[in-house]
């Protein structure tokens, strides 16, 4: 966990204009199998590594995939990648998705922007075992209409789960919901006593979501969250990721909302 293990790029498929989805083949010996909700150090040579979220169940073939916004010089050099090149990759790191707290329930997934992707393989997961729960609703928003990332799943994924989206901004093309994703909430029929609920996006975004949440009767200990901080070493011992008592990429970054709301009501945290 602590060396990368040289992967290639066996995919590439551009989301947005600043965002890609790289699928990755080990060429070394293979990591060990990552969960939803966990997260590899990806390092981009010479540039660096950052912390990338599994964006995908593995395809046939492949070990990981990845979704990377170019926001900086690792993460544009990541997102530049063509298939056959190479980066080393270290993990798995973090606590997965609580996919069991699920079981006999309604599964709610609340995304904002970027945050689809780590819950992707979440979304998969249920899909496959659709059966274990009583509904699946996913609820998806975005910026603008170009922000939107996955497009040309949606229609798949509403054959067996119910999926809506909004845009906070539309164009002139846009025909769909306009608002910020908690709006759906009012869209959508769940029941809050046997729902859980998974969010990931801006941290405004999932604060504001889980407290609407737990008005609505959604119990706080189904709320999860995925937090992010800023990830150096992936194994606890650099201390970038604290807060408050967590090292979110060992203690975290899922968590859910009883244990997370105390801690994100603390601003200098």
């Amino acid at each position: 966990m602590t060396l990368p293990r040289i992967h290639e790029v066996l995919h590439r498929e551009q989301e947005t204009a600043d965002t890609a989805t790289l699928v990755l083949r080990p060429i070394e010996a293979a990591l060990p199998p990552f969960l939803p909700g966990q997260f590899a150090m990806v390092y981009a040579f010479p540039r660096g590594e950052v912390p990338l979220s599994l964006a995908g169940m593995p395809h046939s073939g492949a070990g990981l995939t990845h979704t990377v916004r170019a926001v900086g010089p690792v993460t544009r050099a990541l997102h530049d990648l063509r298939p056959g090149q190479q980066v080393g990759v270290r993990g798995p790191f973090g606590i997965p998705w609580d996919l069991a707290a699920a079981h006999g329930r309604d599964l709610l997934l609340i995304a904002g922007g970027l945050g689809l992707a780590p819950l992707r393989p979440l979304l998969q997961a249920a899909l496959a075992d659709r059966r274990r729960h009583t509904g699946i609703t996913l609820l998806i928003g975005a910026r603008t209409p170009a922000d939107l990332i996955y497009r040309h799943q949606y229609q798949l994924w509403s054959e067996h789960a119910r999926v809506a989206v909004t845009v906070d901004r539309p164009d002139e093309h846009w025909t769909g919901e306009v608002g910020v994703v908690t709006t759906l909430l009012d869209r959508v029929p769940f029941h809050p006593e046997r729902t859980t609920a998974y969010l990931c996006g801006p941290e405004v975004m999932m604060r504001v979501t889980a407290r609407d949440l737990a008005h609505r009767g959604v119990p706080a200990a189904h709320t999860f969250l995925s937090l992010e901080r800023t990830m150096r070493c992936g194994t606890g011992h650099c201390g970038q990721c604290q807060l408050g008592p967590l090292l979110l990429c060992r203690d975290g970054p899922t968590t859910t909302w009883d244990q997370a709301e105390p801690l994100l009501a603390v601003r200098e945290l």
